[in-house]
C-alpha cells in the first residue's frame, strides 16, 4: 500500500490554524454548518464536519480568523473529502473536508498570507532553534 502524498503535492503550505467556519451548501436544502478548522492556508481550508459534501460541490464560506478583523467571506468548492477511520484516538467518525476557496478578494487573501507565513516561520524557529 502507498502513503497518500498530498501533503507533498499541495500548491500552497497550510498552517494548523483553528478559526471558526460557517458553510452554506449551495445544495438544494442550502444547510448552514457552524464547524472550525483542522488547518488553513491561503488556497483553501480542511475543515471537520459530522457529515459529507459532495465532491465539487459549491459552498459559501464565512472565516472568522480571530484576529479582530471583519470575516472572511468567499465561495468556496469542495476538493477532497475523507471519512475519518474509528480507530483513530480522539477523532470521531467525522469529515475532514478540503474546500478551495474561489473568489476570495486580494486583500483578505494577503491577510490570509501574512498569518500563513507567520506561523511558517514560527513555527520553523521553533523546530530548529540555533
Amino acid at each position: 500500500m502507498t502513503r497518500w502524498g498530498g501533503l507533498n503535492r499541495r500548491k500552497f503550505p497550510r498552517v494548523i490554524y483553528p478559526c471558526l467556519v460557517v458553510i452554506q451548501n449551495e445544495g438544494a436544502e442550502r444547510d448552514v454548518i457552524l464547524t472550525h478548522t483542522e488547518n488553513i492556508g491561503i488556497g483553501g481550508v480542511c475543515v471537520i464536519l459530522k457529515q459529507d459534501l459532495k465532491m465539487f460541490s459549491l459552498v459559501d464560506l464565512e472565516l472568522d480568523l480571530l484576529d479582530l478583523e471583519n470575516h472572511i467571506r468567499c465561495k468556496g468548492k469542495v476538493v477532497w473529502n475523507v471519512q475519518r477511520k474509528d480507530d483513530v484516538p480522539n477523532k470521531p467518525l467525522f469529515y475532514d473536508i478540503g474546500i478551495e476557496f474561489l473568489d476570495i478578494e486580494d486583500k483578505e487573501q494577503q491577510r490570509l498570507e501574512r498569518i500563513v507565513k507567520r506561523l511558517v516561520q514560527n513555527a520553523e524557529e521553533t523546530a530548529y532553534p540555533e
